[in-house]
């Protein structure tokens, strides 16, 4: 007897929620079911995959080896089915894409729509993650493509999708929500820069403006998110730098926000679709990528919102 493709489902799915019945509800089965099939696969294995404890299902080191194997088998798995979709010419199944926390909330749901539209059998699952960890989630098969910067995934293929311009952002009685126009990175000199946490990598860019700038990234406070940054900005608590499509789509929501687009070499970013080389996606992950751009272009070109310097009104 050898574990099922079901079992190795199962206890993967414990290995990333961190609980039976978390993983029970993930995979749409009940809690004892799951339970009996990990005891069996354990039981096939001769060995403890998981440490169950109070605080959660712990995996042994021979069950993070083989949740790691169970995860490349899996994948080929998926890959086998797309090979066997691909023969029939169209895009179907279920993709699973990740995306940093700066772009995906703002171009994801303008795109789906428009995806749905394109490929009525496509079935899209997202998540949200650090640069560092969508890099790892690819990799090992968790992912089948991500939304990320290029440069953090030299091994990887890619596709370009759109460059973004970085903007600031400060309280409304800051001088440099005064003026119109790109704000040149001289008038940074001395400030205090809000950034993200680490394994971001626009915090990363933002570190390398405050050097350009002679200005200083803030140790005192940490975004947890672009939203808190620039609430904090608004407050006085220091100068955000925000993305274009973030710009785009949430801060005009607020009629009496100022962004300005930031002149420097280094404010802005290159987005991409990224898969891992020689998967079997690539050709699907292609098509995908194209509404991706279609639909990021549109919402940067948008009239709503024009890279002037004026305070964003509402819709």
């Amino acid at each position: 007897m050898r574990p099922t493709l079901r079992q190795l489902q199962y206890l993967v799915a414990v290995a990333e929620t961190g609980k039976f019945h978390e993983a029970a509800k993930l995979l749409n089965v009940s809690q004892p079911s799951l339970s009996a099939q990990i005891a069996a696969a354990e039981e096939q294995l001769g060995t403890v995959l998981i440490e169950r404890g109070r605080n959660g299902a712990i995996m042994t080191p021979t069950g993070e080896e083989v949740v790691r194997r169970a995860r490349v088998i899996l994948t080929q798995l998926e890959d086998l089915k797309t090979v066997a979709r691909q023969s029939e010419g169209r895009v179907a199944g279920r993709y699973r894409l990740g995306t940093v926390p700066t772009i995906g909330p703002y171009l994801l749901p303008s795109a789906v729509g428009e995806l749905h539209r394109l490929f009525p059998d496509l079935r899209m699952s997202v998540r949200e993650e650090r640069t560092i960890d969508l890099e790892e989630k690819l990799n090992d098969g968790r992912l089948d493509m991500i939304i990320s910067t290029p440069e953090d995934h030299v091994n990887s293929e890619s596709m370009s999708l759109f460059q973004e311009t970085l903007f600031i952002c400060a309280a409304p009685d800051d001088e440099l929500s005064q003026g119109e126009g790109p704000v040149d990175i001289s008038a940074l000199q001395g400030r205090e820069l809000l950034s993200l946490g680490f394994g971001h990598r626009l915090s990363v860019v933002i570190q390398m403006l405050a050097d350009a700038a002679g200005a200083h990234v803030s140790t005192e406070y940490e975004g947890t998110s672009l939203d808190a940054m620039r609430q904090m900005s608004a407050m006085g608590a220091g100068v955000a730098i925000l993305p274009n499509l973030y710009a785009v789509v949430e801060a005009q929501r607020d009629p009496g926000q100022v962004v300005r687009p930031l002149r420097h070499p280094l404010a802005t970013r290159d987005v991409s679709l990224i898969w891992r080389t020689g998967s079997p996606l690539g050709r699907d992950i292609e098509a995908l990528g194209l509404v991706f751009r279609d639909v990021a272009m549109d919402l940067l070109d948008s009239d709503a919102f024009q890279p002037a310097a004026r305070p964003i009104k509402r819709r």
